[in-house]
């Protein structure tokens, strides 16, 4: 109970930055729409494992010196920007299903692997500098200096878990029933509309 308050408004500040739309977001949808629930549940279990990497080069201090190291910090926005730009061009090639093709979600030929899947969502995260400063601010800001090691792991526990379900939340509401038959046949216009917002995203990270 000790640190109760900390890790109360560690979780509603953590709640507030993965409800906001950003390059996982995108992703998870795009694969959602694209490839169905099953694709898009690994994709969200990728974004939380990744949670665990910046935990833990936070807790060695590392996203201190990824911070502020600028010609660091601007290779990692490049590379992310990069890899956002790689997504967003198979999102934009997204074209109507072909004649007789399925549009339920579920039942959507997996045209990635579970693996690449996992992968996918673990790079758009990991490879986020904008996360890095969350986590930075979190364990500096947030977090006291005083407070054990092992409390600090089991934040950074409970913070990948919390990604992790709330992705496959959105997932699961994603590809149920109601919502592919409200988008149907038209789904890939959601699929080419995250597809500029991965764009848009990568463009921010450039410019910053």
């Amino acid at each position: 109970m000790q640190y109760m308050n900390e890790f109360l408004t560690i979780a509603l500040v953590h709640l507030v930055a993965v409800a906001s739309p950003g390059p996982d977001f995108a992703v998870v949808v795009r694969n959602s729409v694209a490839y169905g629930r099953r694709i898009a549940i690994y994709t969200s279990i990728g974004v939380g494992l990744a949670i665990l990497l910046h935990v833990a080069y936070s807790l060695v201090g590392l996203s201190v010196v990824i911070a502020t190291t600028p010609w660091l910090y601007q290779a990692f926005s490049y590379l992310a920007a990069a890899y956002l730009l790689f997504l967003a061009f198979g999102a934009l090639r997204s074209g109507p299903p072909k004649d007789g093709e399925s549009t339920i979600q579920n039942e959507k030929k997996p045209l990635i692997s579970a693996k690449k899947a996992l992968w996918m969502g673990f790079l758009t995260n990991g490879l986020n500098p904008k996360a890095t400063l969350f986590f930075l601010s979190l364990f500096t800001a947030i977090i006291n200096i005083e407070t054990p090691f092992t409390v600090k792991l089991m934040y950074g526990i409970y913070l990948a878990i919390a990604t992790g379900l709330w992705f496959c939340f959105l997932s699961y509401m994603l590809s149920t029933s109601k919502v592919a038959d409200f988008i149907g046949k038209k789904g890939y216009w959601l699929d080419r509309a995250m597809g500029v917002l991965l764009v848009g995203l990568a463009a921010k990270l450039v410019i910053g």
